[in-house]
Order: structure tokens, then C-alpha cells, then sequence
């Protein structure tokens, strides 16, 4: 069954218009977040929210495939002062 061009364009466009919603802008948005989380200022952190809000179905897409958690820390130094850890007096 051939489909005519007007069905092929539309179903293009809901597919161009699906992937942005649901991929491209909450995963900038959440670049954008990790990049800026503090040294936003309250205005801008009440539009990114709002753009959080409404971006939420995309970003519970996104959430199983990017991770933001901080690197773990290196044992190897654990203090600032070069010091010792447990010095013997």
C-alpha cells in the first residue's frame, strides 16, 4: 500500500518534531544544567526549571543514559598539606 507524499511529509514532521522533544533538547538541557548548576543565577535557574518541567517526558528518556555523578577521588593523596595521614610521635 503506496502512501502519498502528504502522509510521508507529516509522518516525517512527527518524527522530527518527536526526536527534538524526547533527544535533543533535554540532552542539551542536561549539558547545560551540569555545565551551569552553580553559577547560575535565580532567574535563569527558574527558566531552566521551567524548561525542566516542560522537557520532563524526554528527560525521564534521557536519565537511564547519562550520568552525572562526581569522579571518584584519588586515594593516593588524601590530604591538601602533603601530610601524612597517620604520623607516628
Amino acid at each position: 500500500m503506496p502512501f502519498s507524499t502528504d502522509t510521508l511529509l507529516v509522518l516525517a514532521l512527527y518524527g522530527g518534531l518527536g526526536f527534538t522533544y524526547l533527544i535533543v533538547v533535554p540532552a542539551a538541557l542536561l549539558f547545560y544544567l551540569k555545565e551551569r548548576w552553580y553559577d547560575v543565577s535565580s532567574v535563569e535557574r527558574f527558566l531552566l526549571y521551567m524548561l525542566v518541567f516542560a522537557f520532563f517526558p524526554g528527560m525521564l528518556v534521557m536519565s537511564p543514559f547519562v550520568n552525572f555523578r562526581p569522579h571518584p577521588r584519588s586515594l593516593n593523596n588524601p590530604g591538601s598539606l602533603n601530610q601524612q595521614p597517620y604520623e607516628r610521635i
